[in-house]
């Protein structure tokens, strides 16, 4: 069973910054490309950034040059990063790591990107 756990949100004002995790069991970084998701409210849920097997990364124009997704394979640990820069009111959301596509049941509870002065 897959389980992804995310972490690192919080309250900054705009032009802060923050670095998100999600810790995944398994190997599962290994076989399949991993995207970070955001869903704000009364909006659906979107793909902001991915990377590939191979390390390819892609961006929603909204936060390109602003976000950066990377991966720790560190022996038994699993992490995917998402890096979040010079942030506007208009990112705060609830962040979420998942495969790409995303699979239903991997959904964790997310992270809490509040922007606001």
């Amino acid at each position: 069973q897959v389980q992804l756990v995310e972490s690192g949100g919080g309250l900054v004002q705009p032009g802060g910054s923050l670095r998100l995790s999600c810790a995944a069991s398994g190997s599962i970084f290994r076989i399949t490309a991993m995207g970070w998701y955001r869903q704000a409210p009364g909006k659906q849920r979107e793909l902001v950034a991915s990377i590939s097997i191979r390390g390819i990364t892609n961006y929603a124009d909204s936060v390109k040059g602003r976000f950066t997704i990377s991966i720790s394979r560190d022996n038994a640990k699993n992490t995917v990063y998402l890096q979040v820069n010079s942030l506007k009111p208009e990112d705060t959301a609830v962040y979420y790591c998942n495969v790409v596509p995303y699979i239903e049941d991997y959904w964790g509870q997310g992270t809490q990107v509040t922007v606001s002065s």
